[in-house]
């Protein structure tokens, strides 16, 4: 919390590779089919933007990386060498206990790749499993397959990575209550410290939106949905997780401390094509083509917009993000970051929750309650634009 009033560099880093194998049907991220793609112009693209970030911003002791996509597992070794020399070269200062996460998907890392990718320094990888059943993964676009899921995760462990994280989804098309159980069961058996599960949003400029609105798209019902999710908390706390976050759980201690990074709303670089970064109270995001991005980057940061985040949209920021975790807001950390109480603030909103049982107060700390985990959106909705709009 207290990056911007101490003055401290950013100490998380997060870039994006931007190519696929394929465009999975519910994807709305920047990502881009990988054939015929220019991947190492970008590389270059995405060192002249690190060395020219950096130089604007020094960092730091740099204690998170994130790598996401697209799938950036699809770099071939030497590509990923490259990257991942490329990093090292522009934030040199790691902390002794990084936590440096790379997205993959299932069929995409083979022995070579996982060792480069290890010597580069990454020590944790999210594998985006999605489902334990061939035929929802098809159905969703994934090209993957549940072999591919046990092969990956065995080759990971053979070179040495045990930070392992899967994601699954829920309410996704087709899917019944007892295929996610059957998923959450697999998934369990694997023993990983970390696991993200996620429910379906049907998003624009999907293939998923256009089925939706012609009335294809057989999603299970608010019922079933509803079951899904206090299914999955239900089984991953009588197996040991906590629910440190809405949508992730985590043996004690292995929390993605990235995503911690957003959640408690401190800074981070954001690098490459579509990549959004928070400095200093100054959001940017860049431009989202690949070639429009490489050619950008030739001459000066590849920004599409920036822009400076008012005081009353940081603290609307703070409370959206920090609530989505189980620990919830600390009025402590509030006022460290703006230098007013919480309720000064956000009273009505904050007694308005705290009345229909979505919040609880416990001393110093607002956080989510069992009801407010399920009605979280709701929630967040009271805070967005709670004082811009004033």
């Amino acid at each position: 919390m207290t990056t911007q009033l101490s003055g401290r560099p950013p100490e998380a880093v997060y870039i994006h590779i931007p190519f696929c194998t394929n465009k999975c049907f519910y994807c709305d991220f920047n990502s881009y089919v990988l054939k015929d793609q220019p991947v190492m112009d970008y590389l270059h693209a995405l060192d002249r933007e690190m060395e020219l970030t950096v130089k604007e911003t020094p960092p730091g002791v740099i204690k998170t990386i994130f790598v996401g996509g697209g799938t950036p597992t699809v770099l071939k070794p030497d590509e990923m060498a490259f990257f991942l020399s490329s990093v090292r070269k522009h934030f040199p200062q790691w902390d002794d206990n990084i936590e440096f996460s790379m997205e993959a998907n299932p069929g995409t890392t083979d022995i070579d790749k996982l060792t480069v990718m290890k010597e580069g320094g990454v020590n944790r990888v999210s594998f985006g499993v999605q489902a334990f059943q061939n035929e929802l993964l098809t159905g969703i676009g994934r090209i993957h397959n549940v072999d591919d899921v046990y092969r990956s995760l065995e080759n990971a462990r053979s070179v040495g990575l045990h930070n392992l994280s899967v994601d699954l989804m829920f309410g996704l098309p087709n899917q019944t209550v007892d295929m996610l159980k059957e998923s959450i069961r697999k998934a369990l058996e694997l023993d990983l410290p970390h696991y993200s599960i996620y429910s379906l949003k049907v998003e624009e400029n999907t293939l998923f939106h256009t089925l939706f609105n012609k009335n294809k798209l057989p999603l299970p019902s608010e019922e079933d949905e509803l079951e899904m999710y206090l299914l999955l908390m239900s089984t991953m706390e009588a197996a040991g997780y906590t629910q440190y976050e809405i949508s992730n759980f985590a043996k004690p201690g292995m929390e993605s401390r990235h995503n911690i990074t957003y959640w408690r709303n401190e800074d981070y670089y954001g690098l490459g094509a579509g990549a959004h970064g928070y400095v200093k109270r100054q959001r940017h995001m860049n431009i989202k083509g690949v070639n429009p991005y490489i050619e950008a980057s030739r001459s000066g940061l590849p920004r599409l917009d920036s822009f400076e985040i008012s005081e009353q949209e940081a603290m609307e920021d703070f409370m959206m993000v920090g609530l989505r975790m189980r620990e919830g807001v600390l009025g402590s950390a509030f006022q460290a970051q703006f230098g007013k109480k919480i309720e000064e603030i956000f009273g009505a909103s904050l007694h308005k929750m705290l009345h229909a049982g979505l919040l609880e107060h416990d001393g110093d700390t607002y956080r989510l309650s069992k009801q407010g985990i399920l009605f979280g959106n709701d929630v967040f909705g009271e805070f967005v634009g709670a004082l811009t709009e004033v």
